[in-house]
């Protein structure tokens, strides 16, 4: 289930794309990058609608995933499923 991230509070949000960008396995190849642009870039992706917030409730966790087709502008209906 896709969450719009403008829903969340800034902490929130911010809590989210952290975790995330934190997880074992997460790549960002030669190039060592800070924790705060790690978070500016995925926070970039989820504005412009390059990436997704997704929940399971099944497992009761989030994901961030990359979207799926053209970029989505914010102020499209699409982008607020």
């Amino acid at each position: 289930m896709e969450i719009p991230h403008r829903q969340l509070s800034a902490e929130a949000l911010r809590g989210v794309i952290e975790e995330f960008v934190t997880r074992e396995g997460t790549d960002y190849g030669a190039v060592s990058v800070c924790l705060p642009e790690k978070v500016r870039q995925v926070r970039e992706q989820l504005d412009r609608g390059d990436a997704l917030l997704v929940y399971d409730p099944e497992t009761s966790t989030c994901n961030i995933i990359p979207a799926a087709g053209p970029r989505r502008s914010s102020a499209s209906p699409a982008a607020s499923r």
